[in-house]
């Protein structure tokens, strides 16, 4: 049952936030790369913020970059996105996925996606 369940998702004003989790099964997350991606209504898929294998590194989108914090918890298979300073163009389906190396589009588990949704 290899799998990644996203969870945390809902509604929150512009300015809030909101802490994203995703949670492996069937394999040993700390092994691969994590990457969290959204779709936005009307527009392409989007990577927003990687963690590498064992967390050496992290990486974000210039949108995103002083607000959105991505890090691996002390449960092994579950890597977190916190976001901060919540914007209407944040509203998305966010996506985890992991892979070797690095974050592509075209990793090996994705998730199914937790609706975020921004709004006064």
């Amino acid at each position: 049952q290899l799998q990644l369940v996203e969870s945390g998702g809902g509604l929150v004003q512009p300015g809030g936030s909101l802490r994203l989790s995703c949670a492996a099964s069937g394999f040993i997350l700390d092994y691969y790369a994590v990457g969290w991606f959204r779709q936005a209504p009307g527009k392409e898929r989007e990577g927003v913020a990687c963690i590498t294998s064992r967390g050496d590194s992290t990486d974000y989108a210039d949108s995103v970059k002083g607000r959105f914090t991505i890090s691996r918890g002390n449960a092994k298979n579950t890597v977190y996105l916190q976001m901060n300073s919540l914007k209407l163009e944040d509203t998305a389906v966010y996506y985890c996925a992991a892979g070797p190396l690095r974050c592509t589009y075209t990793m090996d588990f994705w998730g199914k996606g937790t609706l975020v949704t921004v709004s006064s």
